[in-house]
């Protein structure tokens, strides 16, 4: 089996630092060929076009860019005409890049019409997947969200990483406590990011964590003899040169 990537970002890219690109650089890297073709999903916004819009002004003059929206697939002629499609629209990208949101929805929406699937079968085959907040919870198995109105488990993720993920950890929402909260009770260990810092796997191995500011952090957490805690994992900044 061919490993793809993961890269989960706390906060960051392009719908939240257009100005700053390093993240965006940084998953563009991973891909081998030029230029690479590369998929927005920003089903989570309900397929927002002001998202649609960013993504396109980040990445139509260095990519081969296109998008699968879900809420109205008929709309846009480049759109695939049924979703029986997406499979094979995703099979042919290089990178799938989801967009922030609810992650709830996102993740009922896409098991409604096989794009779950469709990712595993993108990623087994070496695609990159990446994403922001609800792009981020997506691939683990569980994790903290808002979607419910307060900061609650997922309950139900992809799973292609076995472990728990927190975004915006150092957002002024009280997320490191509530992260901290349910993993004491219960939720899987796993990995937080702060806005700007991601995570990356090799299959469903850890890499390093990378960040496009400075002073962004990632952690890893979990439960050491009945107690929360918080390890920051060394993070490699974008901005100096290798």
């Amino acid at each position: 089996m061919t490993q793809g990537h993961i890269v989960a970002m706390g906060g960051g890219g392009f719908s939240m630092e257009p100005e700053n690109p390093l993240l965006d650089d940084f998953v563009l890297s991973l891909v081998p060929r030029r230029p690479a073709k590369v998929c927005f999903l920003p089903t989570a916004s309900g397929d927002s076009a002001l998202t649609l819009v960013k993504f396109y002004r980040a990445f139509s003059a260095r990519a081969l860019a296109t998008d699968v929206t879900l809420f109205d697939p008929q709309s846009l002629p480049r759109q695939p005409a049924r979703t029986s499609d997406i499979p094979r629209v995703l099979a042919e990208q290089d990178v799938i890049y989801v967009g922030g949101g609810s992650t709830v929805n996102l993740l009922a929406i896409w098991r409604a019409h096989g794009v779950d699937r469709a990712l595993r079968a993108a990623w087994e085959r070496g695609a990159i997947l990446c994403g922001v907040s609800a792009g981020m919870l997506c691939w683990f198995r569980d994790g903290l969200t808002d979607s419910f109105g307060g900061l609650l488990p997922v309950g139900d993720g992809l799973g292609f990483i076995d472990a728990s993920a927190c975004p915006h950890y150092d957002a002024a929402t009280g997320r490191r406590a509530a992260y901290h909260e349910a993993i004491a009770n219960g939720l899987p260990a796993g990995y937080a990011a702060d806005d700007g810092a991601a995570v990356h796997f090799r299959g469903a191995e850890f890499v390093e964590a990378v960040a496009s500011r400075p002073n962004a952090s990632a952690y890893r957490v979990g439960l050491v003899n009945g107690h929360v805690q918080e390890t920051r994992l060394p993070v490699r900044y974008l901005g100096l040169r290798r």
